[in-house]
């Protein structure tokens, strides 16, 4: 692995966080798959693509990308060792022999100049230490011409699973997990800062469109609470506080989303943002 400067994520995803989302790859891609079709045909690479994956985890993107570019080649990045080796043996599993995974960190990995067509995230880009340096080094890895589409979560306030955790700020410390503007999950839910921060690296054309999804979180509602509580959020929140506020916390979460549960799960709604640029 080359050098790592975003060394705090770096820790975070090669800990409890990255083998949690490796554990439940399947259920993470039920929450967030509803953006895989807008963000592959934004991508708009064809059957020979060379496509890099940004902070592409457990690899479902990657791997959609691959099937697409069939006779191309995928490269998926990310700095969770557990979440790449999940990544690894999905795509043997599925028999892709034209993805490959790698352990880097995509501020200062040294890509191949010029070497893909199109590059690709959901929900990966929110946590580079320097953004700018990042994007700057990703457009250098794309040829001229080359396509960058990510997508990033909107308003704090559109996402369903946060006004679920919201439901328990008077039992549960918050932090500042959900803090629009800052490094971590709603660094871009203002689109003028993405705007911004593509142009500083030397991209053109960018765009931002609103879009949203429905993701499934859970078989019914106690079963989505005690997903909710089992991620790195909800353990930050719950180890500080004494073990019977935490089960209030869990029944709280669980009347909370029964609003939401059908006889197929329970089904929350994110908005995001859906971002291209050129290189």
């Amino acid at each position: 692995m080359n050098d790592v400067v975003n060394t705090e994520q770096e820790e975070a995803w090669n800990g409890p966080e990255g083998a949690y989302w490796a554990d439940n790859q399947a259920r993470w891609d039920a929450v967030n798959s509803g953006f895989n079709e807008l963000l592959l045909d934004a991508a708009a690479f064809g059957p020979e693509g060379r496509v890099l994956d940004i902070g592409c985890g457990a690899g479902q993107t990657s791997r959609l990308a691959a099937r697409r570019a069939a006779r191309g080649r995928v490269l998926g990045v990310d700095l969770s060792g557990p979440m790449l080796d999940r990544a690894r043996a999905s795509a043997r599993q599925e028999g892709l022999d034209n993805v490959t995974f790698e352990r880097a960190d995509a501020q200062v990995h040294a890509f191949p100049p010029g070497a893909f067509d199109a590059a690709v995230s959901r929900y990966g880009v929110m946590f580079f230490a320097d953004p700018v340096a990042a994007f700057a080094n990703i457009g250098r890895a794309l040829r001229p011409g080359g396509r960058l589409a990510f997508v990033c979560p909107a308003e704090p306030e559109g996402n369903g699973w946060l006004a679920a955790m919201l439901s328990l700020q008077d039992l549960l410390p918050m932090g500042d997990f959900a803090v629009p503007g800052r490094t971590g999950m709603f660094a871009f839910s203002d689109p003028a800062r993405a705007r911004t921060v593509l142009t500083s690296a030397g991209f053109t054309d960018v765009r931002t469109e609103h879009v949203e999804a429905y993701g499934t979180w859970g078989r019914d509602a106690q079963d989505a609470a005690d997903f909710m509580l089992a991620t790195g959020p909800g353990r930050a929140m719950t180890s500080q506080v004494p073990a019977e506020t935490t089960a209030r916390a869990r029944t709280t979460l669980t009347n909370h989303l029964r609003a939401s549960e059908n006889a197929e799960g329970v089904h929350l709604r994110s908005t995001a943002w859906l971002v291209t640029a050129t290189r």
